[in-house]
Formats: C-alpha cells, structure tokens, sequence
C-alpha cells in the first residue's frame, strides 16, 4: 500500500461538440478578461476562432496570443508575458497541442510570479498565486491539461527544463474529439505514441501508487483501442474520443506517477537532432520495456498484466499472447509510420556516448524502476542504432 497525496483542481468536461461550452464555462469562473495562447496551425484550422468566438459570445473580452512554437522555448514565453503584462488578463486560455497548453503555463509562472522562466525548473518553485486557466486541447498526446507541469526549452542551451507547481494546474480542461479531427495524419501518430508512452512508463515508475496505476491501466485500455482505429481511420470520431480521454488519463497518472528513461532518452535526441519528441520517445519505449522487465520482476509483471486491460477483439495479436509488448509497441510504430532506429534519423553513432551522459542528467530518469547509469543508456542507444 504505497502513500499518495491526490488533489485534482481540474474540471474535466469531455464530449464531441463541446467546444461551443467554453464561453458560459469560462464565464462561470467569474472571469471577464481572456488571453488566448495558440499556434499558428491551430489558428489556421479555425479552432483557435471557433473558441474566440464562444468567449466573446458569452461577454469576454479577448486576445489571441500566438508566438508558441513546437517545444517552446523561453522567448516564447518572454514574448507571450510583454503581451500580457500589456492586456492584463484574468484567465489564461490555451487552445491546442502540449506546446500551446506548456507555453501557456510558463506565461502564467513568470507573468504571475516574475522572470526569468529557468527560477521555476523543478517543483514547488512558484513564489504566488497564479491566474485561473482553461485547456482546450486538440490533439490526444501530452496530457499538458491533467498536469502541473510545463515543459519549456532554454533558448540558449536548449536544455528542455520541467517547471512544475500544484498552482500551474488547469481550472478547467474541454475535451471536444471533434478538434483532433483536423489534424494531420503525421500528428495523430507522433501524439498518440507519446501517449502511449505516458501509460506505460507511470504503470512501473518508482512513484506508483494506486491512484496512478487506476489512471495508467484506464488510459492503457482506452488508447490500445483508440489508437490502431484512428490510424486505419481518421474519420472515426468514437476512437478520438477514446484517444483524448486515453491522453487525458495518461495526465493525471504523470501528475501522480512521473514518467520514466524512455522520456530521459528521448530529450536529448530532441534538443541535440530536433527529433519530434514523439518520434523519439515512441523508438525508445521498446527497449526500455526489455531493460526494465529483464531487470525488476515487479515491472515485467505489470507489463505482463496489460494484456488483460484489453480483449482479444480489442486487440487480438497482444492480447493473445503472440505478441509480447516490445514487438506489439514496435508494431504500433510501423503502423504509424515512425522510423525504428537512430540511424533512419541519421543520429552519429559515435555521439551515442555523450547523447547517453546527457540522458543520465535528465529528471524523469530517477523514476524509472531500475537504476540507469550512463552506461546503460549507452546500451539502450545502442540496441536502437
């Protein structure tokens, strides 16, 4: 019986269509004064309006900020505070991927608390109270809305730097699936691997306890199912629903579990080659999953216990049993078209050495199951070259 401290701030309101609630739900809040964060592909798919015009419906006034970038950085951030430092905002709304709802985040930490963003690396490092915020996400991958956590790269030494405080949690997150229905074919795989990701990784982490397990076996169903259906058919609005709900779960079991080396491995390959994070984490996974089941008995067995989350309908090869996991995630990659190995991504194998003394550095490394040295993260590059 392992000791948890739960307290979820966020208010989870999920169904198709739903985006057209935000204004009243937002309103509810006693709020009068939106700042909108969003990307310029957001923006172009009309979603950003679309949520623009249901705040200014219900009597918000608005204004959309959008120098958010994929894995933002700090001048992003510094450049979404001068915007509202200017316009004074009383709520924060985020509409879109992680980047938006993390870029958001670090806005809010340093507008409320004072710069520079690096004083908030870590936990429990917000020095105030924070502005309400709302999460309206529109992809199924981070889980940014059911977390505390912003994750902002320095612009300089590219270090990507996870700044989390209970205070920097969503007041509200609107799940509508029909917003994930626009993005492109390249998206859905690169979140949905990510996903995945979160739900295996807090199932083993030295962090788990009940209340996060209930979240990863939950989000483990939820996105075994979803995932195969949205990549066969992206039309299918059950499967995004499935997979915003996986995502979201997937969230709240990082915000009580914490991730663990595949994440560790993943960043440097993103700050050193620019590798989509979802591409690198989803390569990683796999053979995190061999080390670490080779390793603990109690990690194998709860990876071993996942075959009984799902049906033999549901996902007939894994849960079968002709699959084990490892070549049921590696199947999940070829299915969305992701590259298996470093050297498709044109990764040196001699850098392989400083890569692994870099991921030895990184936090969620401390919360895998088996202790990782910079050796074995040699070995895993390695086994994935």
């Amino acid at each position: 019986m392992l000791p948890f401290d739960f307290h979820c701030p966020t208010r989870i309101v999920f169904g198709a269509g739903r985006i057209k609630e935000l204004g009243e739900l937002v309103a509810g809040l006693g709020l009068k004064r939106a700042m909108v964060v969003s990307d310029p592909g957001i923006i172009q798919a009309g979603h950003t309006q679309r949520g623009v015009n249901h705040l200014l419906a219900a009597g918000l006034e608005t204004l959309v900020f959008d120098g958010v970038q994929e894995n933002p950085t700090t001048d992003n951030v510094e450049a979404g505070v001068a915007v509202a430092e200017d316009y004074r905002p009383d709520v924060i709304v985020a509409i879109g991927g992680g980047s938006s709802m993390d870029c958001a985040k670090g806005i809010n930490f340093v507008h409320s608390c004072g710069p520079p963003m690096q004083r908030y690396w870590g936990v429990g490092k917000a020095t105030a109270d924070m502005l309400p915020m709302v999460a309206v996400p529109t992809t199924s991958g981070t889980g940014s809305e059911a977390q505390s956590f912003a994750l902002i790269s320095d612009a300089q030494t590219h270090a990507k730097m996870a700044c989390g405080d209970k205070r920097a949690a969503f007041r509200l997150a609107l799940l509508d699936p029909e917003l994930t229905l626009t993005q492109p074919a390249s998206v859905t795989a690169l979140t949905g691997i990510d996903a995945i990701a979160h739900t295996i990784e807090t199932l083993v982490t030295k962090k788990r306890n009940q209340l996060s397990l209930a979240f990863s076996r939950e989000a483990w169903r939820l996105l075994s199912q979803g995932f195969p259906r949205v990549l066969s058919d992206p039309a299918d609005l059950a499967a995004r629903g499935l997979m915003q709900q996986g995502a979201c779960f997937a969230g709240f079991a990082i915000e009580n579990s914490m991730l663990g080396a595949a994440h560790a491995l993943a960043n440097p390959l993103t700050a050193a080659y620019g590798i989509v994070h979802g591409q690198a984490v989803g390569m990683m996974l796999p053979h995190v999953v061999s080390h670490n089941a080779a390793e603990s008995d109690s990690a194998r067995a709860a990876y071993q216990s996942l075959g009984g989350e799902i049906t033999p309908e549901e996902a007939p090869l894994y849960a079968s049993g002709e699959l084990e996991l490892e070549a049921f995630l590696f199947s999940l990659l070829e299915e969305a078209g992701l590259k298996p190995t470093l050297s498709e991504l044109g990764v040196d194998r001699e850098k392989l050495p400083e890569l692994a003394t870099q991921a030895a550095t990184q936090w969620t490394g401390n919360f895998n199951p088996v202790e990782m040295t910079a050796d074995d993260f040699r070995r895993l590059y390695e086994a994935a070259y």
